[in-house]
């Protein structure tokens, strides 16, 4: 999280072009959304199981961030990535998004009519929002927006395997079931019948985002500002109490 937010900051400044950045998670991580009470969480059984607990930037509720590839995606709000608003631009990531799972033999859909839909519900993937992306009527990426500094960060899971109910053993009073859970959203496993590594899941989504919007990709390394700013905001915010219980 501090790492994305050093790249929007860095892109605030004029320093960097549209930055698509792809991470996995070590240990297992509970992530909430911006707004989310942190009431929801089941502390006692994040420390038993060592898990990680974070706030995010960005809105939405609550992922266990584990088995998955994640992407946060940032640029000025002036990129034509990003014009028309959030819903706009929640439409045109999810045409690089759906490319990208069509390389791996995914054939998703981005669903644009569900805003709002299950709202208390403290679970990500218990339902689709606007132009989030599901197959065979069961969610499979969930993405959440923050804009601020005249940018955008997005950010997004995409579940490779494993059991997403395993989210309910660390939330206080989960408005949910694992059967439901199930019955709702999918992993990339579970369409396929086959294990995606995460190498070739960010090799698909790189492809997808590629050919949709006919760009190629320069690899970089973050700049020392960026990793000094990182370490500043994985202290002061992102590991800091206040950030994290401040609903």
């Amino acid at each position: 999280m501090a790492v994305d937010e050093a790249i929007l900051e860095a892109t605030a400044a004029g320093g960097l072009a549209p930055t698509l950045r792809l991470y996995a998670w070590e240990p297992p991580t509970l992530s909430l959304g911006y707004a989310q009470p942190v009431a929801d969480c089941d502390f006692d059984a994040l420390k038993r199981l060592g898990w990680g607990l974070v706030r995010r930037p960005t809105g939405g509720r609550a992922i266990l961030h584990t088995d998955e590839l994640t992407y946060s995606l940032v640029a000025a709000e002036s990129h034509p990535l990003m014009q028309g608003g959030v819903l706009e631009s929640y439409r045109r990531i999810s045409l690089g998004l759906l490319a990208g799972l069509r390389h791996l033999g995914v054939d998703a859909a981005a669903d644009a009519g569900r805003a709002g839909r299950n709202a208390g519900n403290p679970v990500c993937f218990e339902v689709p929002s606007q132009y989030e992306i599901s197959c065979g009527g069961k969610k499979l990426v969930g993405s959440a927006q923050a804009r601020r500094l005249g940018c955008v960060l997005q950010h997004g899971a995409l579940p490779l395997r494993g059991d997403l109910a395993r989210i309910l053993l660390v939330l206080a009073h989960p408005d949910s079931t694992p059967e439901r859970i199930r019955r709702r959203a999918a992993t990339l496993s579970d369409l396929l019948g086959r294990d995606v590594t995460w190498q070739e899941a960010a090799d698909a989504v790189c492809r997808g985002f590629a050919g949709t919007f006919d760009i190629s990709f320069r690899r970089e390394a973050l700049s020392e500002e960026e990793k000094t700013r990182a370490v500043r905001l994985a202290r002061e915010k992102f590991g800091n109490d206040a950030w994290t219980r401040k609903v």
